[in-house]
Protein backbone atom coordinates (compact mmCIF):
# COMPACT_ATOMS: atom_id res chain seq x y z
CA UNK A 1 0.00 0.00 0.00
CA UNK A 2 1.30 3.42 -0.94
CA UNK A 3 1.77 5.65 2.09
CA UNK A 4 2.02 9.40 1.75
CA UNK A 5 5.05 10.86 3.50
CA UNK A 6 5.31 14.63 3.60
CA UNK A 7 8.60 15.82 2.16
CA UNK A 8 8.09 19.36 3.41
CA UNK A 9 10.86 21.68 4.49
CA UNK A 10 9.50 21.31 8.03
CA UNK A 11 7.91 18.22 9.55
CA UNK A 12 4.26 18.26 10.70
CA UNK A 13 4.02 19.48 14.26
CA UNK A 14 1.53 16.89 15.48
CA UNK A 15 -1.84 15.29 14.89
CA UNK A 16 -5.16 17.01 15.58
CA UNK A 17 -7.99 15.36 17.49
CA UNK A 18 -9.80 14.71 14.20
CA UNK A 19 -6.85 12.63 12.95
CA UNK A 20 -5.44 15.15 10.46
CA UNK A 21 -1.79 16.15 10.69
CA UNK A 22 -0.50 19.68 11.19
CA UNK A 23 2.06 20.92 8.68
CA UNK A 24 4.42 23.87 8.58
CA UNK A 25 5.51 23.40 4.93
CA UNK A 26 6.88 26.70 3.65
CA UNK A 27 4.87 28.82 1.20
CA UNK A 28 8.14 29.88 -0.43
CA UNK A 29 9.66 26.47 -1.18
CA UNK A 30 8.41 24.32 -4.07
CA UNK A 31 7.30 21.15 -2.31
CA UNK A 32 8.26 17.75 -3.82
CA UNK A 33 5.33 15.73 -5.15
CA UNK A 34 4.81 11.99 -5.48
CA UNK A 35 6.05 10.26 -8.64
CA UNK A 36 3.96 10.24 -11.82
CA UNK A 37 1.03 7.82 -12.06
CA UNK A 38 1.02 7.06 -8.33
CA UNK A 39 -2.35 8.57 -7.36
CA UNK A 40 -5.90 7.50 -8.21
CA UNK A 41 -8.71 10.06 -7.82
CA UNK A 42 -12.04 8.78 -6.54
CA UNK A 43 -15.20 9.65 -8.44
CA UNK A 44 -15.42 11.74 -11.58
CA UNK A 45 -15.58 15.37 -12.63
CA UNK A 46 -16.71 18.10 -10.25
CA UNK A 47 -17.60 15.58 -7.53
CA UNK A 48 -14.20 13.89 -7.31
CA UNK A 49 -12.16 13.18 -4.20
CA UNK A 50 -8.37 12.93 -4.06
CA UNK A 51 -6.60 9.64 -3.39
CA UNK A 52 -6.46 9.34 0.42
CA UNK A 53 -3.00 7.77 0.15
CA UNK A 54 -1.65 10.83 -1.66
CA UNK A 55 -3.82 13.70 -0.41
CA UNK A 56 -5.28 12.85 3.02
CA UNK A 57 -5.56 16.52 4.03
CA UNK A 58 -3.34 18.51 6.41
CA UNK A 59 -3.82 21.44 8.78
CA UNK A 60 -2.28 24.82 9.50
CA UNK A 61 -1.03 24.79 13.12
CA UNK A 62 -1.72 28.52 13.36
CA UNK A 63 -5.47 27.93 13.01
CA UNK A 64 -7.17 26.45 16.06
CA UNK A 65 -10.53 26.89 17.73
CA UNK A 66 -8.91 29.54 19.92
CA UNK A 67 -7.55 31.57 16.99
CA UNK A 68 -10.41 31.53 14.47
CA UNK A 69 -11.45 35.16 15.21
CA UNK A 70 -7.99 36.33 14.16
CA UNK A 71 -7.61 33.91 11.25
CA UNK A 72 -10.34 32.21 9.21
CA UNK A 73 -13.15 34.44 10.51
CA UNK A 74 -11.31 37.64 9.56
CA UNK A 75 -12.00 39.07 6.11
CA UNK A 76 -9.02 38.79 3.77
CA UNK A 77 -7.03 36.44 5.99
CA UNK A 78 -6.91 33.52 3.52
CA UNK A 79 -5.29 35.68 0.85
CA UNK A 80 -2.59 36.67 3.32
CA UNK A 81 -1.51 33.02 3.73
CA UNK A 82 -2.01 31.74 0.17
CA UNK A 83 1.24 30.59 -1.52
CA UNK A 84 2.39 32.62 -4.55
CA UNK A 85 1.66 31.30 -8.04
CA UNK A 86 5.40 31.05 -8.74
CA UNK A 87 5.44 28.25 -6.14
CA UNK A 88 2.10 26.53 -6.79
CA UNK A 89 2.31 26.44 -10.60
CA UNK A 90 5.23 23.97 -10.81
CA UNK A 91 3.69 22.01 -7.92
CA UNK A 92 0.41 21.78 -9.83
CA UNK A 93 2.06 20.34 -12.94
CA UNK A 94 3.88 17.74 -10.85
CA UNK A 95 0.66 16.89 -9.03
CA UNK A 96 -1.17 16.49 -12.36
CA UNK A 97 1.46 13.93 -13.35
CA UNK A 98 1.11 12.13 -10.01
CA UNK A 99 -2.64 11.87 -10.57
CA UNK A 100 -2.11 10.74 -14.17
CA UNK A 101 -4.17 13.69 -15.46
CA UNK A 102 -3.43 14.34 -19.12
CA UNK A 103 -5.83 17.21 -19.87
CA UNK A 104 -5.00 20.90 -19.96
CA UNK A 105 -3.85 22.31 -16.61
CA UNK A 106 -6.47 25.05 -16.98
CA UNK A 107 -9.14 22.38 -16.58
CA UNK A 108 -8.06 21.73 -12.99
CA UNK A 109 -7.94 23.80 -9.82
CA UNK A 110 -4.92 23.21 -7.58
CA UNK A 111 -7.21 22.71 -4.62
CA UNK A 112 -6.59 22.75 -0.88
CA UNK A 113 -8.48 19.60 0.19
CA UNK A 114 -8.93 21.10 3.65
CA UNK A 115 -9.52 24.68 2.48
CA UNK A 116 -7.62 27.67 3.81
CA UNK A 117 -10.89 29.06 5.19
CA UNK A 118 -11.14 25.96 7.42
CA UNK A 119 -7.51 26.03 8.53
CA UNK A 120 -6.01 23.81 5.85
CA UNK A 121 -2.23 23.59 5.46
CA UNK A 122 -1.16 26.27 3.01
CA UNK A 123 1.46 24.44 0.94
CA UNK A 124 1.74 20.83 2.07
CA UNK A 125 1.55 18.30 -0.81
CA UNK A 126 -0.73 16.19 1.38
CA UNK A 127 -3.36 18.94 1.22
CA UNK A 128 -3.12 20.03 -2.43
CA UNK A 129 -4.28 18.19 -5.53
CA UNK A 130 -5.55 18.85 -9.10
CA UNK A 131 -9.33 19.05 -8.61
CA UNK A 132 -11.23 18.70 -11.92
CA UNK A 133 -13.05 21.83 -13.05
CA UNK A 134 -12.53 25.53 -12.59
CA UNK A 135 -13.50 27.60 -9.56
CA UNK A 136 -16.15 28.31 -8.36
CA UNK A 137 -17.36 24.73 -8.11
CA UNK A 138 -19.66 22.67 -5.83
CA UNK A 139 -16.93 22.14 -3.21
CA UNK A 140 -16.50 25.91 -2.86
CA UNK A 141 -20.14 26.16 -1.74
CA UNK A 142 -19.50 23.58 1.00
CA UNK A 143 -16.33 25.39 2.10
CA UNK A 144 -18.21 28.69 2.45
CA UNK A 145 -21.06 27.00 4.30
CA UNK A 146 -18.75 25.32 6.82
CA UNK A 147 -16.77 28.51 7.37
CA UNK A 148 -20.01 30.33 8.26
CA UNK A 149 -21.05 27.52 10.60
CA UNK A 150 -17.70 27.66 12.41
CA UNK A 151 -17.52 31.45 12.59
CA UNK A 152 -21.16 31.66 13.79
CA UNK A 153 -20.37 29.22 16.59
CA UNK A 154 -22.71 26.52 15.24
CA UNK A 155 -19.95 23.95 14.61
CA UNK A 156 -16.44 23.32 15.90
CA UNK A 157 -13.50 23.82 13.58
CA UNK A 158 -12.40 20.22 14.12
CA UNK A 159 -15.76 18.83 13.02
CA UNK A 160 -15.89 21.06 9.94
CA UNK A 161 -12.44 19.89 8.86
CA UNK A 162 -13.40 16.27 9.29
CA UNK A 163 -16.70 16.66 7.42
CA UNK A 164 -15.11 18.09 4.31
CA UNK A 165 -12.49 15.33 4.19
CA UNK A 166 -14.90 12.48 4.88
CA UNK A 167 -17.64 13.32 2.37
CA UNK A 168 -18.09 16.90 1.20
CA UNK A 169 -20.32 15.71 -1.67
CA UNK A 170 -22.90 14.28 0.73
CA UNK A 171 -22.94 17.58 2.62
CA UNK A 172 -23.25 19.52 -0.65
CA UNK A 173 -26.35 17.56 -1.59
CA UNK A 174 -27.81 18.15 1.84
CA UNK A 175 -27.32 21.93 1.88
CA UNK A 176 -28.49 22.38 -1.73
CA UNK A 177 -31.51 20.06 -1.54
CA UNK A 178 -34.70 22.05 -2.26
CA UNK A 179 -37.13 22.32 0.64
CA UNK A 180 -40.45 20.60 -0.13
CA UNK A 181 -43.36 22.94 -0.71
CA UNK A 182 -46.00 20.33 0.04
CA UNK A 183 -46.20 17.50 2.55
CA UNK A 184 -44.85 14.29 1.02
CA UNK A 185 -47.21 11.37 0.67
CA UNK A 186 -46.44 8.37 2.81
CA UNK A 187 -45.12 5.42 0.77
CA UNK A 188 -43.57 2.20 2.03
CA UNK A 189 -39.78 2.27 1.96
CA UNK A 190 -38.29 -0.28 -0.48
CA UNK A 191 -36.22 -3.09 0.98
CA UNK A 192 -32.53 -2.27 0.98
CA UNK A 193 -30.40 -4.29 -1.42
CA UNK A 194 -27.00 -4.21 -3.09
CA UNK A 195 -25.02 -6.15 -5.71
CA UNK A 196 -21.26 -6.09 -6.11
CA UNK A 197 -18.51 -7.27 -8.42
CA UNK A 198 -14.74 -6.77 -8.40
CA UNK A 199 -11.97 -6.30 -10.95
CA UNK A 200 -8.20 -6.04 -10.48
CA UNK A 201 -6.79 -2.69 -11.62
CA UNK A 202 -3.26 -3.37 -12.83
CA UNK A 203 -2.50 0.32 -13.38
CA UNK A 204 -3.04 1.33 -9.75
CA UNK A 205 -2.42 -2.00 -8.02
CA UNK A 206 -5.82 -2.21 -6.31
CA UNK A 207 -9.27 -3.73 -6.71
CA UNK A 208 -12.23 -1.83 -8.14
CA UNK A 209 -15.28 -3.08 -6.25
CA UNK A 210 -18.37 -2.00 -8.19
CA UNK A 211 -21.42 -1.58 -5.97
CA UNK A 212 -25.00 -1.14 -7.16
CA UNK A 213 -27.72 -0.49 -4.59
CA UNK A 214 -30.93 1.38 -3.87
CA UNK A 215 -29.15 3.38 -1.16
CA UNK A 216 -28.12 6.77 -2.63
CA UNK A 217 -25.68 9.12 -0.86
CA UNK A 218 -24.63 6.41 1.58
CA UNK A 219 -21.21 5.05 2.53
CA UNK A 220 -20.45 1.74 0.80
CA UNK A 221 -17.88 -0.20 2.85
CA UNK A 222 -15.88 -3.17 1.56
CA UNK A 223 -14.04 -5.53 3.93
CA UNK A 224 -11.88 -8.51 3.08
CA UNK A 225 -8.29 -9.78 2.94
CA UNK A 226 -7.66 -7.87 6.15
CA UNK A 227 -8.47 -4.56 4.44
CA UNK A 228 -11.36 -2.12 4.60
CA UNK A 229 -12.30 0.73 2.24
CA UNK A 230 -15.29 3.03 1.87
CA UNK A 231 -16.72 5.40 -0.70
CA UNK A 232 -20.09 7.11 -0.96
CA UNK A 233 -22.79 6.01 -3.42
CA UNK A 234 -24.04 8.53 -5.93
CA UNK A 235 -27.65 9.62 -6.42
CA UNK A 236 -28.35 6.32 -8.21
CA UNK A 237 -26.89 4.16 -5.43
CA UNK A 238 -23.71 3.31 -7.36
CA UNK A 239 -20.13 3.41 -6.04
CA UNK A 240 -16.69 2.30 -7.20
CA UNK A 241 -14.74 1.43 -4.03
CA UNK A 242 -10.95 1.07 -4.29
CA UNK A 243 -9.77 -1.81 -2.07
CA UNK A 244 -6.01 -1.80 -1.57
CA UNK A 245 -5.61 -5.57 -1.37
CA UNK A 246 -2.97 -7.45 -3.37
CA UNK A 247 -3.57 -9.34 -6.61
CA UNK A 248 -2.82 -12.56 -4.70
CA UNK A 249 -6.20 -12.12 -3.01
CA UNK A 250 -7.86 -13.28 -6.25
CA UNK A 251 -10.67 -15.70 -5.40
CA UNK A 252 -11.24 -14.27 -1.92
CA UNK A 253 -14.72 -13.10 -0.97
CA UNK A 254 -15.29 -9.57 0.31
CA UNK A 255 -18.28 -8.24 2.19
CA UNK A 256 -20.03 -5.05 1.09
CA UNK A 257 -22.36 -3.04 3.33
CA UNK A 258 -24.42 -0.11 2.08
CA UNK A 259 -26.59 1.25 4.87
CA UNK A 260 -28.73 -1.72 6.01
CA UNK A 261 -27.93 -3.74 2.87
CA UNK A 262 -25.22 -6.43 2.70
CA UNK A 263 -23.88 -8.23 -0.34
CA UNK A 264 -20.71 -10.04 -1.44
CA UNK A 265 -18.20 -10.05 -4.28
CA UNK A 266 -15.35 -12.36 -5.29
CA UNK A 267 -11.99 -10.78 -6.04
Amino acid sequence: MLAFVSQSSAAPSGVAANGLVYSTASNYVIQPQLAAHRCHARGHGLYSFPDPRCTPGALNPGVTQATIRHTICRSGWTESVRPPESITEPEKYASLAAYDDTGSASGYEYDHFVPLELGGATNDPGNLWPEPGASPNPKDKVEDYLNREVCDGKMTLSRAQRLIVKNWVKLYRKITKPKPTTLPTSTPAPSAYCRASAQWNRTYGDWDVYVKSNQPDTDATVTGDGKMASYYTNSSGYADVYLYASESATGDQVTVTVGPATCYATL
